[in-house]
């Protein structure tokens, strides 16, 4: 076999792997992918769908929240009792823990109002995506523990319902 037809034919085969590589960029939402296989690595990528929609003008980007207070002692016991109250709501991961469904919207719950059992109390953001928090049961929300964009640990406590 010549050279030009061993260079087409490999051409040919790249032209397809990448033609496949791109349309599972397009039914995963994914902006890259890359493989390597024996001679031949591939890289494929595409811009983020409305990337130009991710520019925020300076005066809307959130401010870092406060650093929480060094812990104390009576902080760890408080926690405990928190963690061992039946309407405790942990955090499931780590991330950040929003408190309306997008900025400038009203927050989900506020202390004294009633929540029923499955309704959505706060969104925990991890790895960009947003997961759900729900109430483990019907009641009262009695303290939210967590302010609007604070960053939380798994098993932390975000709010109590009675």
């Amino acid at each position: 076999m010549t050279d030009k037809k061993k260079t087409d034919r490999t051409s040919a085969v790249d032209a397809d792997v990448i033609r496949e590589l791109a349309d599972l960029l397009g039914e995963t939402g994914l902006t890259e992918i890359e493989i390597e296989r024996k001679d031949l690595r591939v890289r494929v990528a595409r811009a983020a769908a409305g990337a130009v929609a991710n520019v925020v003008p300076a005066q809307a980007v959130p401010q870092p929240a406060a650093p929480p207070p060094a812990p104390t002692a009576g902080d760890s016991a408080q926690d405990t009792a928190l963690s061992s109250h039946p309407g405790t709501v942990v955090s499931p991961m780590v991330g950040t823990a929003y408190r309306a469904p997008e900025p400038g919207a009203s927050p989900f719950i506020e202390i004294g109002s009633t929540v029923t059992e499955g309704q959505t109390v706060m969104i925990v953001e991890a790895m960009k995506t947003m997961n759900h928090i729900p109430s483990p049961r019907s009641g009262k929300v009695l303290q939210i523990l967590v302010e609007d964009g604070q960053p939380v640990e798994f098993g932390e406590p975000l709010v109590v319902i009675e």
